[in-house]
């Protein structure tokens, strides 16, 4: 289904002029500023394919351009405190952006919703124009009595500003420290009003920091009791999106390690305040939690890696880098697990890799997976031709650099209308992105699959989501829906 167009860094720095060249001059070179091509390495570095930290990020988007972004309020609550599931999350605000927030990242949890868990319940304190002109302060208090005593098994409140708190200056801090003392649980404040930044990337940020302030430096007394274990690990920036942290964890008790921690994904309070006691952090999602790992390694020793478990590949090289941390057992453990998944791998890789060997993708994601899944897609023989952030600072674009090839398609906080150009000239068999341009692109006949949240499906972590992994891909590009209509471009006049 591919267009058969040589993949080279020429033909692609030509089709950004192309795209480039429907803007307003200031707007063209604004973005043109994000727009490039994976460029080669200067110097020999190892393990660098490329170099992709050749375009601008972190900037505010251009007025008036279909940005993808979410903003802080997103990346706070959306992403890193409304995992934690025996804390109640208020959406402090009007209901609008609490409810649209609902539930929808598919954090998976075990608990009973209610009792003792709360993921998937929406709780806003619903500005109305009172609120608005003589503040919410005194709503605020009234919303944390009325969740206390409906939920009496929390085990604390985080308050998520929207926009209009920051603009009233209501002092959500002082109702913190109030309310704690009053209710006898951790009350956790979070600034997160979405005009700030630039992108849902401060709003995480903002929670890292809000975590290190009011959870891990005031909850040094719960970590007291606690016996620390030579193989005890922290799974950090992992959300449990369809089960992943659970599959990640299974691979690391398998080698032998301890995990104490697991957050945000199906996190409780109480692993939060024990984190500092662990051996080693974990991060998997390095742009939305390694603030959180650097201050536990200046303040508390404990150091920290990044991993990968999508896909075989990075999976046995990830288990063997974490491996060489700990002693000879866990490192003998780590070739035993991989070892003894190999027949899983091999199996799938037969049944799949020759449907899907030779494929394009082309990759639009967050903070994270437009590296992450990469030789995933690799260890099927798929090849990726596009790839960007909607989120990403130059050091995500920079470790890109060990996965994409010269010559790659790079683009950050892509807009709708270059999106579309890119996919409709390179034509890639399929697009990984988001809910946003899920639609459009199945509208002009590109198999589509939703990488944010794996569209309902997941796993993708670890040996078993390997399997999910491909079965899906599978699903998306092979369904025999694709030749029954003709994309826009194929459709005579």
């Amino acid at each position: 289904m591919a267009k058969d167009i040589a993949d080279s860094a020429e033909t692609n720095m030509k089709l950004i002029e192309e795209v480039l060249a429907a803007y307003p001059d200031k707007a063209r070179k604004k973005r043109a500023k994000h727009l490039n091509v994976a460029a080669p390495v200067v110097e020999a570095e190892p393990g660098i394919q490329s170099k992709c930290d050749n375009v601008k990020s972190n900037i505010k988007s251009v007025p008036g351009v279909m940005t993808i972004r979410g903003c802080a309020y997103a990346g706070s609550k959306g992403v890193v405190w409304g995992p934690v599931k025996d804390m109640l999350h208020i959406s402090h605000g009007p209901v609008g952006c609490g409810h649209y927030s609902w539930s929808q990242r598919r954090n998976y949890y075990t608990g009973t919703t209610g009792v003792d868990s709360f993921v998937t319940m929406q709780v806003t304190t619903d500005f109305q124009e009172n609120d608005i002109v003589f503040g919410g302060d005194k709503k605020l208090e009234k919303t944390i009595d009325e969740l206390n005593m409906l939920f009496p098994l929390n085990k604390g409140i985080s308050i998520q500003s929207e926009c209009p708190i920051g603009l009233i200056g209501d002092d959500i801090e002082a109702v913190s420290k109030k309310k704690a003392k009053d209710i006898g649980k951790r009350v956790v404040p979070v600034r997160c009003e979405g005009f700030r930044g630039v992108s849902q990337s401060l709003g995480h940020h903002i929670a890292n920091d809000m975590i290190r302030d009011w959870v891990l430096e005031a909850g040094e007394g719960a970590r007291a009791g606690y016996e620390p274990g030579a193989y005890d690990v922290n799974i950090i920036g992992d959300y449990n999106i369809g089960g992943d942290a659970w599959s990640s964890r299974i691979l690391l008790e398998e080698i032998g390690l301890n995990v104490i921690a697991q957050w945000s994904g199906d996190a409780t309070i109480a692993e939060m305040e024990r984190a500092p006691a662990a051996k080693l952090n974990l991060i998997h999602c390095y742009r939305s939690m390694s603030y959180i790992c650097r201050h536990m390694e200046e303040n508390h020793g404990v150091p920290w890696m990044e991993y990968n478990f999508f896909g075989p590949s990075q999976i046995a090289a990830s288990l063997r880098a974490i491996a060489a941390k700990f002693d000879d057992r866990i490192q003998a453990n780590a070739e035993a697990v991989i070892a003894k998944y190999q027949p899983l791998v091999d199996a799938v890789n037969a049944k799949y890799k020759p449907r899907l060997e030779g494929k394009k993708v082309m990759l639009y994601v967050g903070g994270l997976r437009p590296r992450h899944v990469v030789d995933a897609y690799h260890d099927l023989g798929m090849e990726i031709v596009g790839t960007g952030y909607e989120f990403a600072h130059n050091d995500d674009y920079k470790r890109t650099g060990h996965y994409i090839k010269e010559g790659t398609l790079i683009y950050d906080d892509v807009s709708g209308y270059e999106l579309e150009k890119f996919v409709e000239a390179i034509r890639p068999d399929l697009v990984g992105s988001g809910i946003k341009e899920k639609y459009n692109t199945q509208k002009m006949g590109i198999p589509f699959r939703q990488m944010h949240s794996w569209d309902y499906s997941g796993p993708y972590h670890g040996y078993d989501g390997y399997a999910i992994f491909a079965r899906d891909m599978d699903l998306a590009i092979n369904n025999p829906v694709w030749g029954m209509f003709d994309a826009p471009w194929k459709k005579t006049a």
